[in-house]
């Protein structure tokens, strides 16, 4: 059971999304592979102050690019859309938590494109956005 100091603790790290903050650095760092980390980091850390004060872009692992080829991947008979079953479990492999569950197409289970652009592009915005907002 725990101590009333480490509830106080977690409580912390989830209601500032440490946790979130920290995998979000970590794996910008392991993929960029920066010569200056730590001027990386800082850098990393001013783009989400400036998206939490702006609603600037913040720092994202993936590109419109790279969500092209997992669509592609999804669809290689290229009929321009995926099932529902497909668009969640790719949403879930990019690392996004709060997917739609009604996105267009779901009641005739078919994704299309641009709904999975969409709301992947939405949802890597969601995940980096690690910040506390006030």
């Amino acid at each position: 059971m725990a101590t009333p100091r480490e509830k106080d603790a977690a409580d912390y790290l989830k209601k500032h999304k440490v946790v979130e903050l920290m995998d979000n650095l970590s794996g910008l760092l392991l993929f960029h592979r920066p010569e200056n980390p730590r001027e990386f980091l800082i850098d990393q850390l001013e783009q989400l102050k400036s998206s939490q004060q702006g609603g600037v872009k913040g720092p994202n692992l993936f590109s419109s690019i790279n969500l092209d080829a997992v669509f592609g991947m999804l669809d290689p008979a290229d009929q321009k859309s995926i099932t529902y079953a497909q668009y969640q479990h790719a949403l879930t492999m990019l690392g996004i938590k709060d997917i739609n569950e009604c996105p267009d197409g779901v009641n005739e289970d078919r994704i299309s494109y641009d709904t999975f652009i969409i709301e992947s592009i939405q949802g890597l915005q969601r995940c980096s956005a690690t910040y506390k907002q006030a």
